[in-house]
Parts: C-alpha cells; structure tokens; sequence
C-alpha cells in the first residue's frame, strides 16, 4: 500500500514538474515533422523529446523482458520434468 501511494506521488510530481517547465520556457519555435510543420513552446518540445525517449527504452527493454520469461518458462518446465522422475524412481534398497 505505501509503495503505490509512493509510486503515485512520484507520478503526480513529475506531471507537476513537467507543467511548470513548460508554462516557464515559452519559446516557439517551429518543429518539421516529415511534412508537416508545427510551432511549439521549447518546454513541451523537450517533455515530448523526453517521452519519446523513454518509450523509445521500454520498447527496447520489454524484447529482454521476453527472453527472460520465455527463459524462467523453460526452466520451470525442466524442475517439473526433474520433479516428475525423482517421484517416477523408486527409492534405493541400499
């Protein structure tokens, strides 16, 4: 519980902190994108900069993300095989 309340309050500061950069950095300037043109303000040009980047990392991210599932899936799989014929074998009379 007081890690999400954490977690929501970091989220809220960085959107207050976002709004206050933009309302304060009230440059324009124009931004061409393949081919259409748009004016915006140098503090959400950076934050838009800034989000692409972080999405830009997740997508990367979530491909080692994968393996890694796929790979804890695989040797779960092997512990219940492993598991399987320790039951399946009788004991030693030793």
């Amino acid at each position: 519980m007081l890690r999400r309340i954490a977690f929501i309050s970091a989220i809220v500061l960085l959107v207050v902190l976002a709004v206050l950069f933009t309302a304060l950095n009230r440059q324009r300037f124009d931004v061409d994108v393949l081919m259409a043109r748009f004016t915006v303000s140098s503090g959400l040009a950076l934050i838009i900069a800034f989000a692409a980047g972080l999405l830009a990392g997740a997508l990367v991210r979530s491909h080692w993300i994968a393996r890694l599932l796929a790979e804890r899936g695989r040797l779960r799989n092997a512990l219940r095989l492993a598991e399987a014929r320790q039951q399946a074998t009788p004991p030693d009379a030793g």
